[in-house]
């Protein structure tokens, strides 16, 4: 008999302490392989650096990859604790065509019920959206920015073809902006939608990448 081939790991990209603690107090059951959650530092340059690092080492070399945190939202009507699937990320690096799209917002919508959900572009940016640059951000099609998921995601699949994906959840948008994460009800808000979605990642996991018989 053959040994049949090991699980492909997956690793959970995220910038923030706060993003990696709700992760990890998070559901960590139905994982489909090994899963690591690894806390990139914020900026473009850090999500970088962190995972070209990681993927470069043993055992993540062809890992599955998403990226996930908090996200600012660019379209009207749009609400702290919603979620945004991307159906691609951008910024000045290039663009990269995210998969899996409608099995994730399937899986959220499970996993957080009454969470309203938003597929489309993802942008990104070194710096704190306000103001006048969100309605420019909402003008090029995208409907919400971070500074970490299009660096990411594109130093992801530069070190090897991979499924890569990309969650984040609106904790400032444009009726309700935010100081700091944390301090309104906003980002506790986020922050407890952010705890309540690691099933949907695992589903997403496991339905894309374990051996099909």
């Amino acid at each position: 008999m053959s040994t049949p081939p090991a699980p492909v790991p997956l690793l959970i990209a995220c910038a923030l302490g706060i993003e990696q603690f709700a992760l990890r107090a998070g559901d960590s059951g139905g994982a489909g392989g090994p899963v690591t959650v690894l806390r990139t530092g914020m900026g473009p340059k850090a999500a970088e650096r962190s995972v070209t690092r990681v993927l470069a080492g043993p055992g993540l070399g062809g890992a599955a990859v998403l990226a996930t945190g908090f996200c600012a939202g660019l379209a009207p009507g749009m609400h702290p604790g919603d979620l945004v699937v991307a159906e691609e990320t951008r910024d000045p690096g290039g663009t990269v065509a995210c998969v899996g799209t409608d099995l994730l917002v399937k899986e959220l919508a499970r996993a957080v019920p009454g969470r309203t959900v938003h597929t489309g572009p993802l942008t990104g940016s070194d710096h704190v959206i306000r103001g006048q640059e969100r309605s420019d951000l909402l003008s090029t099609g995208a409907i919400a920015v971070d500074m970490e998921s299009a660096a990411t995601l594109l130093s992801a699949v530069r070190a090897g073809e991979r499924p890569v994906a990309a969650v984040r959840v609106v904790v400032d948008a444009p009726e309700h902006e935010l100081v700091r994460i944390g301090t309104l009800r906003g980002g506790i808000s986020a922050f407890r939608v952010l705890r309540s979605v690691l099933p949907a990642f695992y589903e997403w996991h496991r339905s894309l990448l374990l051996p099909r018989r």
